[in-house]
């Protein structure tokens, strides 16, 4: 088992952020023998498509280089440029080739997963030369196993071209009844089939070595759970700055509620557990807003600044319950209170108005109507 310099155990699957920088160091996963099967199969496939043209221009090309005119041997600088036009002709005519070449090259890694290119992977690495490193990667497991592919592409390399030969035996020994114009063209359509099947054996190996190569590569980005929580960490913050944030903002939010109980119309309070603050206006709102709320604590804060700033407190426990529950910070009550707190206020505006004018007191409301539903929400938090 795998185990880093704390020895502990890398058996966390790599995170993204992790596999995102082995992508830009250029630590992908890769096939050769995906990528060689993938070069072969195109080769073989292009020569199939396009050599018969190519195998005509070619031997154009070969007939017209050795036609000389007397004065073109006897001036160098003419026989340079024609040298320079007979091999920009062979360029031209290899050039299909090349193309699918270069094509079938880049797929593989595509393919792969590592088709974008790295500046880090193409830097050098002194560590590469150290020959102590080469032979721990030679005799390690990992070269065990490219040991084993290698006898394998021999082997069955090896099984498929003798089977060929064995195939193919009186085509091969009737080429030499044949014309030397035909014989040719039938020795290269032979070996470009010949080419396409060696070539298709390998994909036996690229489907082995593939989902090997993946797994391989997932195995050795993997992280012990301390380099997962340090990257946690890191990326997101330490949970004691996390958490000292949100009790920062918190506090800021609990100041600017408690800015707001002294502008409140009535303090409905439980009356020690909760204590909600209603505010309502008229002329700007549709039906009352919750401006301050808590429990225990906070609660009793907003009940000492009402008290301190003539806000009056009107004891209802089902109703307290109910507001703290359902309504939000500066949220409007829920329909189903209307009622309950429409007594409230008026209660509160008739005990104004009697204090002013020194008047007998007003008997409050009772028997509230507060909706079963309402108390038994859960409660969407302080803040």
């Amino acid at each position: 088992m795998a185990e880093n310099e704390n020895s502990q155990e890398k058996s966390e699957q790599p995170t993204p952020k992790r596999l995102r920088e082995a992508r830009e160091k250029g630590q992908v996963a890769n096939s050769r023998d995906l990528n060689t099967t993938l070069v072969l199969l195109g080769g073989s496939g292009a020569l199939l498509v396009f050599g018969g043209g190519m195998l005509s221009r070619i031997e154009e090309l070969i007939r017209r280089s050795f036609v000389l005119d007397r004065d073109l041997i006897f001036d160098p600088g003419q026989l340079q440029a024609v040298l320079q036009l007979r091999i920009t002709e062979a360029l031209v005519t290899l050039f299909p080739l090349f193309v699918v070449l270069m094509v079938v090259a880049v797929a593989g890694p595509i393919m792969m997963g590592g088709g974008r290119p790295s500046g880090k992977a193409m830097a050098p690495k002194w560590s590469k030369l150290n020959p102590i490193k080469g032979l721990k990667r030679i005799f390690s497991w990992q070269g065990l196993m490219e040991l084993g592919k290698t006898l394998a592409k021999f082997t069955l390399i090896a099984t498929v071209a003798g089977f060929l030969l064995w195939q193919l035996s009186g085509s091969l020994l009737g080429l030499g009844h044949q014309s030397l114009e035909r014989g040719l063209a039938h020795a290269g359509t032979l070996v470009s089939w010949t080419f396409l099947m060696l070539a298709a054996s390998l994909i036996l190996i690229a489907m082995v070595d593939v989902p090997f190569q993946l797994w391989n590569h997932q195995k050795q980005l993997r992280m012990t759970k301390q380099e997962v929580k340090d990257e946690f960490k890191e990326t997101e913050g330490k949970p004691e700055v996390k958490s000292k944030i949100r009790q920062t903002q918190m506090e800021i939010a609990r100041r600017r509620m408690m800015a707001e109980v002294p502008k409140a119309d009535v303090v409905v309070t439980n009356p020690t557990h909760y204590a909600v603050a209603l505010r309502y206006d008229q002329q700007g709102m549709g039906a009352p807003r919750v401006v301050a709320k808590g429990a225990d604590l906070v609660a009793g804060e907003i009940r000492e600044l009402a008290r301190s700033a003539g806000v009056p407190l009107f004891p209802a426990p089902p109703l307290a319950r109910a507001l703290y529950y359902s309504t939000r910070l500066d949220q409007e009550i829920p329909a189903g209170l209307y009622v309950a707190v429409a007594q409230v206020l008026a209660y509160v505006y008739q005990l104004r108005a009697a204090t002013r004018q020194g008047a007998q007191e007003p008997a409050p409301p009772r028997d509230l109507p507060v909706p079963d539903e309402l108390l038994r929400r859960a409660p969407p938090g302080e803040y």
